[in-house]
């Protein structure tokens, strides 16, 4: 027997179908990846499996972990069960986590709930070994540390120390890469396996991106719309794909647009050795505040019609100088010229250069106000100019952008919670267009998005390329998207530009180890056709 078995479940909230017939297993010692995109019903299945579902939730079927069927236990039975028998990893490791409580105090309670005999000294004794596992050993880490001093990558092994500290027998990680650069994305899902393999604990791992488990699950299981519609080991079902959407799913997980050739070099923006440093807290009374240098020295140019990359981990300096370029933060050292003029006049924004840029942020949710119609969304850029456009003119405007970034003019009178993640981000990058701005900056754009929606953003960038001859500075920590969309590509590591050149150079032939670290941490799915040959 499995040691979890889900046979037929069903689920429907409020009588709207969600899960259709689903049944999976997973064994001791097994890792099993369920994939598909949002709305798969890959969380609800996982949600379910813990038994933590919404009001109104109605199922039928039975999950079974060792023989004992969960939809018959008690809710007194279920909460000893978390946390004890199953574990369960979330995506994003700062709602996780309590922002007022020490990482070890969080880990200690996980053994706490479970056993009230347990004495604090020894709780705290099995958090210390638990984050040492899992890479934060207490000589560096502190159990004294809250969440906030620790990185992205830190949090989520916090989370999975909370996760394990019981030893479960089986542990669910929904997306728990999913936010995380490269190399830190490596070395949790290194982690994950590892304690699989040394506990003998189930993992049932899910997420969006079929290259992420590609050399790590040892099955798949391929969700769409509710249903299970393709499952097997993975090389098998790899090399054999036999459903549609399995097919759809690699094929946008490695998907390659082509960009128009570039126009001849005519530089746009000039940066001169920038340096921007932050004030650190004062160690002594009377003492000096320390400074720390996020970004130092860095140099390079942008030409008019290119399209150039900006890569590096978490921490790195990235978002900072993405700030610097736009007028948002002072810099001390150094310059910034957008069409020869500077982007500060003193200590100040050069507001005739920062009309000239434009932004398209990460969460295209998070990046617009719910209360207001997609019209007056994306003409948001409007307050920066001297005359904007009235009457005709701004509706005219409005169903340019819209249509250029395939979505209806009708779509103007529309909420932002109308629409679907890629359709917003289509909205995001719509009101940066309107404006028609010189220099648009892509920021994680996206990062949070399924392949196929990913792949339908990347097209519709090599289409805006041609049709607009726009320059922009795509900045990611997804290397194989920064190869397919852009020209050439800055490597920063520690606040510097480590590495530089035409992006198929740089990939193919890395000069700096920094720049082959990133490379060789990228998930890449397997070359079938090489494999075949």
């Amino acid at each position: 027997m499995s040691l979890l078995e889900i046979q037929n479940l069903s689920m429907s909230i409020h009588s709207y179908d969600i899960l259709h017939d689903v049944t999976l297993s997973v064994d001791e010692g097994e890792i099993v990846a369920i994939t598909g995109e949002s709305g798969s019903g890959k969380s609800m299945t996982a949600l379910a499996a813990m038994q933590l579902l919404p009001k109104g939730a109605d199922t039928t079927g039975r999950i079974l972990l060792g023989g004992h069927d969960l939809t018959q236990m008690s809710e007194r039975a279920l909460c000893a069960m978390r946390g004890n028998d199953i574990g369960m990893v979330f995506q994003e490791p700062m709602t996780a986590l309590n922002p007022v409580h020490t990482i070890g105090r969080q880990v200690a309670e996980t053994v706490c709930v479970h056993d009230s005999s347990v004495s604090r000294a020894k709780a705290e004794a099995l958090a210390a070994e638990t984050l040492a596992r899992v890479g934060l050993p207490p000589e560096r880490f502190p159990l004294s540390r809250f969440p906030h001093e620790l990185s992205g990558g830190q949090r989520q092994r916090v989370v999975i120390a909370m996760a394990i500290a019981l030893r479960p027998r089986l542990l669910i990680a929904d997306e728990p890469t999913t936010a995380l650069d490269v190399t830190t994305q490596a070395q949790i899902l290194d982690l994950l396996k590892r304690l699989a393999r040394e506990d003998g604990m189930g993992l049932l791992m899910i997420t969006h991106d079929l290259a992420v488990v590609a050399d790590m699950a040892d099955r798949i299981v391929v969700m769409r719309r509710g249903d299970v519609v393709e499952e097997g080991q993975t090389d098998q079902l790899l090399r054999n794909m036999q459903h549609p959407y399995t097919k759809m799913l690699f094929a946008a997980s490695s998907h390659q647009v082509t960009l128009p050739v570039a126009p001849k070099p005519e530089p746009l923006m000039e940066v001169q050795g920038v340096c921007r440093d932050y004030k650190l807290p004062r160690t002594t009374v009377f003492g000096a505040p320390g400074t720390f240098r996020a970004v130092n020295n860095v140099s390079f140019t942008i030409q008019r019609g290119e399209r150039l990359g900006l890569v590096g981990e978490s921490g790195c300096g990235k978002s900072t100088l993405t700030r610097a370029l736009l007028g948002l933060e002072q810099i001390q050292e150094g310059t910034i010229a957008l069409d020869g003029e500077p982007v500060f006049t003193g200590t100040k924004p050069n507001l005739n250069v920062r009309r000239k840029m434009q932004v398209v942020f990460q969460d295209p949710f998070g990046s617009f106000n719910p209360r207001h119609r997609v019209d007056r969304l994306i003409t948001e850029p409007f307050h920066l100019l001297d005359d904007p456009p009235e009457g005709t003119d701004r509706q005219a405007a409005i169903a340019e952008a819209l249509t250029a970034v395939g979505l209806a003019p009708e779509d103007a009178q529309k909420y932002i919670h109308e629409f679907s993640g890629g359709q917003r981000q289509r909205i995001a990058i719509a009101r940066a267009l309107i404006i028609k701005p010189e220099l648009i900056l892509f920021d994680e754009a996206v990062s949070a998005l399924d392949v196929s929606v990913r792949a339908q953003i990347l097209d519709l960038l090599a289409e805006l390329c041609a049709a607009y001859n726009l320059t922009y500075l795509f900045i990611s920590h997804d290397l194989s998207v920064v190869r397919t969309v852009t020209d050439r590509v800055l490597v920063m590591q520690s606040g510097e530009i480590v590495e530089q050149g035409d992006t198929e150079q740089v990939f193919e032939r890395p000069a700096h180890p920094y720049t082959r670290k990133l490379i060789a941490a990228a998930p890449v799915l397997p070359d079938l056709h090489q494999e075949a040959g």
